[in-house]
């Protein structure tokens, strides 16, 4: 697996991808354009994940001052459950830390109970439940993860 910064041509790719696996039955708000903004943004940061040359997911965040923001993240039917999705958010929440950031929040669907679990899983916990927060359809369940809680002193390093 291979994860790097994605680029204009990966565009169309990223956002069809979002609007199957992630906006499926809410409109399609992560159009091409928008996700090409996103990957010319200086405070967003665009990866994606690929296996043999084929793109296998992919993950949108948004850096503030102090928090940063997981937009967007969805890994292809045929590569999950290999890591690809833990691998994604490792990158994002390290490169937070880099950046002197350690609160991660991010919104749910409220039916997405494996990724509720995946993200419970990597020490999120949920703040609230955001009704209709999805076009009006749907609830959200929002989280949040501090990294430093649980960080060792030797998993930050100047080397």
């Amino acid at each position: 697996m291979h994860i790097e910064f994605a680029k204009k041509q990966d565009a169309l790719y990223i956002s069809e991808m979002s609007r199957d696996l992630i906006e499926a039955g809410l409109g399609w708000r992560w159009h091409r354009g928008r996700v090409m903004r996103a990957i010319q943004d200086p405070d967003t940061v665009v990866i994606k994940a690929t296996i043999t040359s084929r793109l296998a997911g992919f993950a949108i965040m948004r850096f503030g001052r102090e928090e940063a923001h997981l937009d967007l993240i969805a890994v292809k039917p045929p590569y999950r459950r290999l890591g690809v999705g833990l691998a994604l958010l490792s990158w994002l929440e390290e490169s937070a830390l880099t950046a002197g950031i350690s609160i991660v929040r991010l919104e749910i669907r409220e039916t997405n109970q494996n990724a509720l679990k995946f993200y419970e899983q990597r020490g999120y916990r949920q703040i609230r439940r955001i009704k209709g927060y999805y076009c009006g359809q749907e609830t959200a369940i929002a989280m949040a993860r501090d990294l430093w809680c649980g960080v060792s002193i030797n998993t930050i390093r100047n080397d």
